[in-house]
């Protein structure tokens, strides 16, 4: 007599995201201010508008690009903007940061994106275990997104959850 084997997890109608799906793949570059500093601590106006004009802005075309600034100096507000406006018809993706809170920024951002209604009355089990570290924050942000639409959220495998919410 053989046994015949029930995958119940395949039949349970759960749903699984795998929040590393939304974690950019992208190489991130970083615009350092630093390297237009005066003595590496002032930022002069018109020495910076002049070396901006000279900078081949073509280089950034289709790049996620940071501006950050990784001395101790004080910038002001309008040297990110005036960055930002050279890099805006060339990449594709621009803010103010560090790689990671650039990551962190598109991931949320492609959180963000997801369609809640494609969710609507499921069960769905955020993965939790994986190649990439995913920030707390990214979890949250999935949760808050998906909770007012799902029957329930679950953390972990299919095999092995955690309750996180279950609508009564």
């Amino acid at each position: 007599m053989s046994e015949v084997f029930i995958n119940k997890v395949a039949e349970s109608g759960i749903v699984t995201l795998n929040l590393e799906d939304f974690y950019p793949k992208e190489n991130i570059e970083l615009f350092d201010l630093k390297d237009f500093l005066f003595m590496g601590l002032i930022l002069k106006e018109k020495e910076f508008r002049t070396a901006l004009q000279n900078i081949d802005w073509g280089i950034y075309k289709n790049k996620i690009i940071g501006i950050t600034c990784t001395t101790d100096a004080i910038i002001p507000v309008w040297a990110y903007m005036l960055v930002a406006s050279y890099l805006q018809p060339e990449a594709l993706y621009v803010s103010t940061g560090d790689k990671e809170t650039i990551t962190h920024q598109l991931l949320l951002q492609r959180i963000d994106n997801i369609n809640p209604q494609d969710y609507t009355d499921k069960r769905v089990v955020i993965k939790g275990c994986g190649d990439i570290a995913i920030p707390a924050l990214a979890y949250t942000a999935i949760t808050f997104k998906l909770k007012p639409v799902v029957k329930s959220i679950m953390y972990g495998e299919p095999c092995s959850t955690v309750p996180i919410y279950k609508r009564k």
